[in-house]
This record gives structure tokens, sequence and C-alpha cells, in this order.
């Protein structure tokens, strides 16, 4: 089984001459190939190198699958999450007390990873309707225990294409997995992150 470079440095995805149709297929290549390769549900925390860095890939939690999505396309979130942290951390949510940015954690967070689409992507309105979410998009949700959780809309659908509820890839506790959870949860983010050069 491939497994995901987990090392890229984020380069602007236009040096790899994608289009926008092309970047959302290979982002949602690179979160199908997580399923079966992280196996474990994993939230402690590692000191990781900077830029690039990652916890073992067998391991992670909800947010290693959208992180380590965009950066097999060459889109570093680590590295872009501390760079916006440093220029505006009165934007990210305090919820752990830090009085400075931390690459080790920040973009493992998923309150952090909605505060950086919601600045550099598009927050699109939340919706009961299957239809309003595209392969590609981050969902984020509030589960019943009150803990954030965030996934990448597959370009596979439960039932028929037409009106199918389209599946998410996410790890809620059992590693990676393609799951219909799009409407299980509260959900309480709707984020489109494509880079502005494509």
């Amino acid at each position: 089984m491939r497994l995901l470079c987990a090392f890229l440095i984020a380069v602007p995805t236009a040096a790899f001459g994608l289009d926008e149709a092309a970047f959302t297929r290979q982002l949602i290549q690179a979160a199908h190939q997580q399923v079966g390769v992280t196996l474990n549900y994993d939230p402690a925390y590692r000191a990781i190198p900077f830029p690039g860095g990652d916890v073992p890939i067998d391991r992670g939690v909800c947010s290693d699958v959208v992180v380590r999505a965009y950066r097999a396309v060459g889109i570093d979130l680590q590295l872009l999450v501390n760079q916006d942290m440093r220029k505006a951390f009165s934007a990210y949510p305090r919820a752990w007390g830090l009085a400075k940015p931390d690459p080790n954690i920040d973009h493992r967070r998923v309150l952090n990873l909605g505060v950086f689409f919601t600045r550099h992507g598009q927050s699109l309105p939340i919706s009961t309707v299957a239809s309003d979410y595209k392969a590609g998009d981050i969902v984020a949700w509030r589960l019943p225990d009150g803990r954030p959780h965030i996934g990448l809309v597959s370009d596979k659908p439960k039932d028929k294409p037409k009106n199918g509820v389209p599946l998410i890839v996410h790890n809620i506790g059992r590693g990676a997995q393609e799951e219909d959870t799009l409407f299980a949860f509260t959900i309480t983010g709707h984020y489109r992150y494509v880079p502005a050069s494509l």
C-alpha cells in the first residue's frame, strides 16, 4: 500500500500545473490514501519538525487527515497556520492558554483550522442540503460530548450520485475512515480552501 509523503514543504500548487478540478481530485485522493494507513486515534502532544512535521503516519487525530491531505498536494498547513498566528495571534482561540504560537500542535487543532480557513479560504453557509457540500470541502462539527471534529468531503456519495449524501474522510477514533457522517453531528463550519494561485 502506498504511503503518503508526510514531509512535503508548502509550495504554490500552481507549480504543479494543476487547475482547481485537478487540485481537488488530488486532495481527495490524498485523503483516501490515509484509509488503511492511519489506523489509530492518538491525540498525544508531540514535538515534531517544523516545517513539514508530522506525527507517525499510523496515528493521528481528525485534523491530521486534513493536514496530511493538503501536504500531499504541496500545502503545509503547519507552516501556514503558524505564519498566520504569528501575524494575527489574537484572531485565534485562546482555549489552550498559549501565549504564543506552537508549531507542534496549532495546526492540529480544529478551532485553529477553522480560523485559518475563514481568514484565507472561503467560509461557506452551513446547510442541510447534501449537494451544497462539494468534494474537497472541509466540514467541522461539534460532537455530542462537545468536542470539535473536522473532516474532508469525499467525491463518493452514500447513495446514487444525483441525490446521495457525500461521504466524509475523517478520523473519529478508529483511524482514517470514509464514512456517512456529514449530517451525523452538529455542523459548526463549512470551508473551501483552494490556493488563490489556481
